[in-house]
């Protein structure tokens, strides 16, 4: 078993663990010799060459149900987000350092994230905020509509529609005041906190709050303040941020075509509100500006096999916290502060504890930086990978899909490009259960979701099909032949008392429709705890023996038999009975064998 250790006096240790490689950053100096910095001419110099990366990403609502029907872009790439909220866009045309995801959704607000492309798939999450009409203004009429949390509009009454032709009538006022305080605000907010200044220079940002604001006229358009119009806007500032809160701030708009923020004007502090005047309406925000650079983690264990799916904070003591999840490479990329030193933090991505798995002080980093982080092993937290064969309705590997893992509460999303998928978690000891389901994207089919328990460190869940219609199923591969599936004349049945056994049992019998292949299991369960892990069961007549045989319809004999089963779920009727088995046997003819499968199957008694 392969664990990981993660001790306090892992402090002392960064010059042993962290490798760091890094490019100059483009700086000059002036007549005095002072350092300066070089502005480019176009703030799009700053993103680098253009590049190609794959993208994969879920859209979700405020109370993190997945969206459906979401149109998402990237460059001139579209997508639209399935059933699950979930859309795949590969080779996207994006920058090195930065790449603009857009989601469209009626009803909603429109989302956004900016990234640094990471090598590997790019995963991102965006919440859409509902098209909540907070009150609405008329045209002519100067009017101040208020949030519950004091968050406020002032209008003068001028209003202007998308060609710029003056608008009257009605005007609903749609706002939302996204908290930092808010765990939730890094995926309601629009791009990242990435910004040019008056200067044309790029920044980072600390934010202290957002005000979304859209207007719609009567007939549902666009509208948005007349030219030469302007609103006040207050914006609250949360009770923890106040101790850094400065008498006046710059004011930052979000530039929705390009994705990043512009500095606009200023905002002064009144009692616990931002106060500031703007001349157009989209995201606005108050924050405290920061030199930028690019800083890229990568981490593995001590045997440099890369770890995903883990989560990493990295913070600044006056500019606060940034984040993210480590891709399927091991690797993370953002913007942190220039010249800053920082404490990165790594966690279980499922939060087995609320305590870091790592912590490290790192840089200061005066150039877009690389660092390789080594993570000792520990006894408490079980590091586990997940792989099988995704395949269409009709037997082909899926090669534009994703396969989803369930482990807490927490999911796991792995693109499907040739039918082969695997999954890397870290997951605590007391857990050792999980679910599957994949998603075939083109043929819009999909799998159930399948209970599994984790045979550590490496669980081969063999191959699942994406068939709606299909209710159950049993599917088995014996050595490397062409997996059998069985999915008509199945029957699966409970006894919480045997005539011929002492204890409970389960049988299940299942035969095709050609008759060509049949299958029996009959399992002797553990009384009153059903659930876990089993061996072979020999009948030989000793009271108490528990266990599972598959030999009556399967050449498998006892010699040699090192199958092991897992039973996972046991429903009432109607419910769903959930067994995998994977080892090696020996069949009646003194054969070795291999064996791995999966019973999916509705309890009829």
């Amino acid at each position: 078993m392969k664990v990981y250790k993660f001790p306090k006096l892992l402090l002392i240790l960064l010059l042993s663990l962290i490798t760091i490689t890094s490019c100059q950053k483009d700086e000059s100096y002036n007549d005095n010799g002072e350092q300066q910095e070089n502005i480019p001419n176009t703030f799009s110099e700053y993103y680098g060459n253009q590049i190609s990366r794959d993208f994969l990403g879920n859209i979700i609502d405020i109370n993190k149900n997945p969206i459906e029907g979401a149109t998402i872009t990237i460059g001139s790439q579209t997508a639209t987000t399935d059933s699950n909220g979930v859309f795949i866009i590969n080779n996207a045309s994006v920058n090195e350092r930065f790449g603009y995801v857009k989601a469209e959704k009626e009803g909603y607000i429109h989302g956004s994230r900016s990234v640094v492309p990471s090598n590997g798939t790019n995963k991102v999450t965006i919440m859409l905020l509902e098209a909540t009409v907070v009150g609405s203004v008329n045209s002519g009429v100067s009017e101040t509509i208020t949030a519950s949390d004091g968050s406020s509009v002032s209008f003068d009454g001028n209003f202007k529609n998308e060609d710029g032709t003056a608008y009257t009538g009605s005007v609903d006022v749609i706002m939302h005041h996204l908290d930092p305080a808010d765990e939730d605000m890094a995926m309601q907010m629009p791009g990242m906190l990435y910004a040019e200044n008056e200067d044309g220079a790029e920044r980072m940002l600390q934010t202290l709050g957002m005000l979304a604001v859209e207007l719609r006229g009567e007939n549902g358009e666009d509208l948005n303040l007349a030219d030469g119009s302007t609103s006040e806007i207050r914006i609250p500032v949360d009770a923890s941020l106040m101790n850094i809160a400065p008498a006046t701030i710059p004011l930052w708009s979000f530039d929705e075509v390009n994705g990043y923020w512009k500095e606009e004007g200023e905002a002064i502090l009144q009692g616990n509100m931002y106060v500031g005047t703007v001349s157009h309406f989209s995201f606005w925000n108050c924050d405290i500006p920061a030199e930028a650079v690019t800083l890229c983690v990568t981490a593995t264990d001590e045997e440099s096999n890369p770890l995903t799916n883990l989560y990493v904070t990295i913070t600044s003591a006056t500019f606060g916290t940034r984040s993210g999840y480590i891709n399927d490479n091991g690797e993370v990329c953002g913007f942190v502060p220039s010249n800053e030193t920082l404490e990165i933090n790594i966690y279980s991505y499922d939060f087995c504890t609320d305590l870091p798995i790592y912590t490290e002080t790192i840089g200061p980093f005066s150039a877009d930086s690389s660092i390789s982080i080594v993570i000792p092993e520990n006894t408490d937290i079980i590091a586990e990978t997940i792989t099988g064969i995704f395949n269409t309705c009709n037997g082909d590997p899926v090669i534009d899909g994703y396969v989803q893992l369930s482990y807490g509460n927490q999911t796991f999303t792995d693109a499907v490009s040739d039918g082969n998928f695997e999954i890397s978690l870290l997951r605590c000891a007391e857990n050792n259960s999980f679910t599957v389901q994949g998603s075939d994207y083109v043929n819009l089919q999909t799998t159930d979701s399948i209970s599994y328990t984790f045979t550590t460190p490496l669980t081969d869940i063999g191959t699942i099909t994406a068939c709606n219609a299909v209710t159950e199923f049993i599917q088995y591969t014996i050595d490397d032949e062409e997996p059998v599936f069985i999915f008509e004349n199945i029957s699966a049945n409970f006894y919480t008392e045997s005539p011929n056994f002492e204890g409970p049992t389960i049988d299940i019998f299942a035969s095709s429709s050609d008759q060509e292949n049949c299958y029996y299991m009959y399992g002797v369960l553990n009384d009153p705890d059903y659930l876990g892990t089993y061996d072979n069961y020999v009948f030989n007549g000793i009271p108490g023996d528990t266990g599972f045989f598959i030999g009556e319809c399967l050449s498998v004999s006892d010699t040699n038999n090192n199958i092991v089963y897992n039973l996972s779920v046991l429903g009432e009727v109607g419910e769903y009975i959930d067994i995998n088995f994977s080892g090696s046997y020996e069949d009646f003819e003194g054969n070795p064998k291999t064996i791995n499968g999966v019973v999916h199957v509705l309890r009829d008694n």
